[in-house]
């Protein structure tokens, strides 16, 4: 299976909150390809930031978190157009942010893991998604 984890999901592991069980059982998948889009390493590292994590602790936890990744999706035209028709087809107001991890995940044939009421609002025909917070016992 592919999974993409958005920054809500990293947030939830490295902090040990709701959800973290599932993103750890991913993570100790051997069959598992776990990505992450490249917008989320700054995501996670200014939320690291701004809980208090000095500079050098931040780079260090990243470095840490990327080894545990198979593959970085890095955001290029493809992705960023599929984020603009996410963004078309989605109810809500979607951050940008946002609308370019889905679409990663979506171009990548990832199931997106998260625990954010923006991305939920995604249809799940634009992406295949799994939200922590919906299966707290996994």
């Amino acid at each position: 299976m592919r999974y993409l984890l958005d920054t809500s999901a990293l947030i939830a592991h490295h902090r040990r909150e709701s959800g973290w069980p599932q993103v750890q059982a991913i993570f100790e998948d051997a069959s598992a390809e776990v990505l992450v889009a490249s917008v989320s390493l700054t995501e996670f590292g200014r939320r690291l930031h701004a809980l208090g994590l000095p500079d050098a602790a931040v780079r260090q936890c990243l470095g840490e978190y990327r080894m545990l990744f198979s593959a970085l999706v890095s955001v290029d035209e493809r992705v960023a157009l599929a984020a603009l028709d996410i963004g078309f087809t989605t109810p809500r107001r979607l951050p940008l942010v946002d609308g370019l991890i889905a679409a990663a995940a979506a171009t990548s044939g990832a199931v997106l893991v998260h625990r954010d009421e923006h991305l939920a609002a995604i249809p799940t025909t634009r992406v295949s998604q799994h939200h922590l917070s919906a299966d707290a016992s996994a």
